[in-house]
């Protein structure tokens, strides 16, 4: 889920929805009309089934190696530090926990594309 330009939006009722596919990574930690904020971990070595969340934000609680893999592209390796924010396409991909300690975000779905209202 990491960290690819903003291009579109989904409904987080698609049928890649992180939660369905992943339930073992991917926690509901609130949900309303606007949002669904979700609590990802990945332990060292683990690896995402393909999914695929709608546009939204994401903020990493820990420091993270990750290599995210869009379905069709190239896979991206960069590195990010606790507390960094990115911005996040809908986009189908995998993600896997390079790194030696586990892995902790937050990741906050948009359920309406900003302009929509």
């Amino acid at each position: 889920t990491v960290v690819v330009a903003l291009v579109g939006f989904s409904s987080p009722a698609v049928a890649q929805d992180p939660v369905k596919v992943d339930p073992a990574h991917h926690k509901v930690e609130l949900e309303n009309a606007q949002v669904r904020v979700l609590r990802v971990t990945l332990e060292p070595g683990a690896k995402t089934p393909v999914h695929e969340p709608p546009a939204g934000v994401v903020t990493f609680l820990t420091d993270a190696k990750l290599r995210v893999t869009p379905v069709g592209g190239k896979p991206n390796e960069t590195p990010r530090k606790a507390k960094d924010v990115l911005e996040l396409a809908a986009t189908r991909h995998t993600a896997e926990n390079l790194g030696s300690a586990a892995v902790e975000l937050i990741l906050v779905e948009l359920k309406t594309p900003p302009g929509a209202r």
